[in-house]
């Protein structure tokens, strides 16, 4: 299948790897164009560690070329999501599939809003991580640390989830697993919470832009406050019904971990040599992703239900003040959703539905 690929950074180069491992024919689309300059000119695209492939995918020169293709993935970080969505609404067609990995900000509502004006109806497939986790080693190579065993999906209308599993798995793999809805997916995103407690406790590291170990340094401490913050997670999504997935079960199924304390998991990753490395610089996607648009959603659903998420707003606090700068105000799919003024009912509704 022919799979249009918004994004060149490390998530869109796994997926474009598997997708080439699985025999697709992915295409990549940077919107500035700089990130897959040097394979527009023909050098290959190489993946190494949990993958191993060198390709040559394709580059798509704009949003509307990447959209010419059997399918549609969004692979860029939050704070993209919305540019990405006004340069494709306008050219998606009827029943065209499109993937969000990993989905954030209710941005599938954001999208199936855009689609309705047009009235124009795809399946909005929303996953809750991403396929792989990385770095970018060059701009033709990517290094892949993971390769996720196990991926929460749903759909935006619900009504098409069997035939989203059904092509997930054709393109990806035998690693996909329905949730009840776009509300446990909004709920499944455990990097917000995650990034959140290792940047905290890590942010002079990140200043300096000294070399340190991630893994290595989620000691019991650390430990303690990303299991303190998904027991905030977790009392959300029970209020509202679903089923997410708990920090340790995320953590066995990423990396293939026998379950244990966060610490203790972590410290097995580090002895595996598969611990990664910590964000080099403050002008990090821990950051400047995930807490506008991950941390805020889940404070704001928080209050929904009556479960409030204090370490998390403690955490968006904190980041805002370090930072100079009110996260809280850097969310631009909340607001062109009305999500100030929306009901839990009207939430679910159109979680289901769609706009």
């Amino acid at each position: 299948m022919r799979v249009g690929i918004l994004g060149a950074g490390a998530a869109a180069c796994g997926a474009a790897a598997q997708l080439s491992v699985m025999g697709h024919d992915p295409a990549l689309w940077s919107p500035s164009g700089r990130s897959t300059a040097a394979l527009a000119a023909g050098t290959p695209l190489r993946a190494t560690g949990a993958i191993e492939v060198s390709f040559h995918p394709r580059i798509a020169a704009s949003a509307e070329e990447v959209v010419g293709a059997d399918a549609v993935m969004l692979a860029m970080p939050g704070y993209a999501h919305k540019l990405a969505f006004d340069a494709i609404a306008p050219h998606l067609k009827e029943g065209q599939p499109v993937i969000i990995s990993s989905h954030a900000s209710f941005g599938a509502l954001y999208l199936a809003q855009l689609l309705a004006a047009r009235k124009v109806s795809v399946p909005i497939i929303a996953w809750g991580t991403t396929l792989t986790t990385g770095r970018k080693a060059s701009p033709t190579e990517v290094a892949v640390n993971s390769l996720r065993s196990k991926i929460d999906l749903a759909t935006v209308p619900e009504s098409a989830s069997i035939a989203a599993l059904e092509l997930c798995t054709t393109l990806f793999g035998e690693r996909f697993v329905p949730r009840e809805g776009l509300l446990a997916i909004a709920l499944s995103n455990l990097n917000p919470q995650n990034h959140l407690a290792i940047a905290l406790f890590n942010l002079t590291r990140m200043e300096r832009g000294e070399s340190w170990g991630q893994a290595e340094n989620v000691t019991p401490a650390v430990g303690r406050v990303m299991e303190a913050l998904d027991a905030e997670r977790l009392a959300i999504a029970e209020a509202f019904g679903v089923a997410v997935r708990t920090i340790r079960e995320h953590y066995a199924f990423s990396y293939q971990l026998p379950v244990a304390s966060i610490a203790e998991m972590n410290a097995e990753l580090h002895g595996r040599g598969k611990g990664g490395f910590g964000p080099t610089t403050l002008e990090s996607r821990y950051v400047l992703e995930d807490a506008p648009y991950g941390l805020l959603p889940t404070v704001l659903l928080g209050r929904l239900v009556g479960r409030p998420a204090t370490l998390h707003e403690a955490g968006l606090t904190l980041l805002s003040s370090a930072y100079g700068r009110d996260f809280t105000d850097e969310n631009d799919l909340l607001p062109a959703l009305g999500f100030d003024a929306i009901t839990r009912e009207e939430l679910a509704a159109r979680a289901k539905d769609g706009f």
